[in-house]
């Protein structure tokens, strides 16, 4: 699934290409994503200029002016395609060097060009907001971005305040703090010297500090990367994303901890389902 830095890659490809064409037609060849469908999606959308796109954690904000609003959230495997001179545009986490031939669900009409929005597990969705008041009322579900500078000290002890879950569940927790998922949680908390495994309650103020700092850092890190190529993610211009190059201990099971001083080996566990990457030497 692609997480917060992905997602910023397809957003800012999406407002080169996208941002104030006017969408001519719209094409629904399945209603039936995550939440289905509207049957008006392609009446209240014909001839609205797209303003701007944005994005908000790991959805994808289609701004039409005037509180009007679509969202996108590409779920486990939505990929957004621009077919052009019969070469294909790929926007998405996962994607390829072809069109796919099934699963193109959405298919989003410009003067010279389309959209195609692919998902075979059909996870992702869109949703209407029609005013500002339900766009802010939506967003009250999660909590702050990492980058945001409400994701502060006061903000993290409140909220693990008398909890008992371990700090990973917690950084993916999108109601504590929204945009970190799998990957970035382990190169978060390798960078911040903690086990994933720690209950929060046993945290020190130094720890929580660490944990703000390096969710930034991190992040930032990724975008300037170009996000994380696990499935051969591309963003606009074609180029994959590099940040898997820089992975500290995500997907390394077995391989020497990074840090220069360190004897540690990497080791893969489960936390909740999730692998989880730790360094046996480095992280306590």
């Amino acid at each position: 699934m692609p997480e917060l830095p992905e997602v910023e890659v397809v957003a800012r490809s999406l407002k080169k290409t996208i941002k104030n064409h006017k969408i001519i037609k719209i094409t629904v060849n399945n209603r039936n994503l995550r939440f289905k469908l509207p049957q008006n999606f392609e009446y209240v959308l014909k001839n609205r200029i797209i303003k701007n796109i944005k994005r908000k954690s790991k959805y994808i904000i289609f701004d039409f002016d005037n509180n009007f609003y679509t969202i996108l959230h590409l779920g486990m495997s939505g990929t957004l395609h621009i077919p052009r001179n019969k070469k294909i545009s790929n926007l998405s986490f996962y994607s390829n060097p072809v069109l796919p031939k099934k699963h193109n669900h959405i298919i989003i009409n410009f003067k010279k060009f389309k959209l195609i929005y692919n998902d075979p597990r059909r996870f992702g969705y869109f949703k209407i907001l029609n005013n500002k008041h339900d766009f802010e009322d939506y967003f009250k579900r999660i909590g702050p971005e990492a980058l945001d500078k409400k994701f502060n000290i006061l903000y993290l002890k409140k909220k693990i305040k008398n909890r008992k879950k371990n700090i990973k569940n917690i950084l993916l927790d999108q109601k504590i703090v929204s945009g970190i998922g799998n990957i970035y949680a382990n190169e978060i908390l390798f960078k911040s010297q903690i086990s994933p495994m720690k209950s929060v309650k046993e945290l020190s103020q130094i720890d929580l500090d660490k944990i703000i700092k390096f969710s930034r850092l991190t992040l930032r890190n990724a975008i300037k990367f170009g996000g994380s190529s696990i499935k051969d993610f591309k963003g606009i211009s074609g180029s994959g994303g590099t940040f898997q190059t820089k992975f500290n201990v995500y997907d390394r099971e077995n391989e020497k901890c990074k840090n220069s001083k360190c004897k540690g080996i990497i080791q893969k566990r489960y936390i909740s389902n999730r692998s989880t990457f730790i360094c046996n030497f480095c992280q306590k």
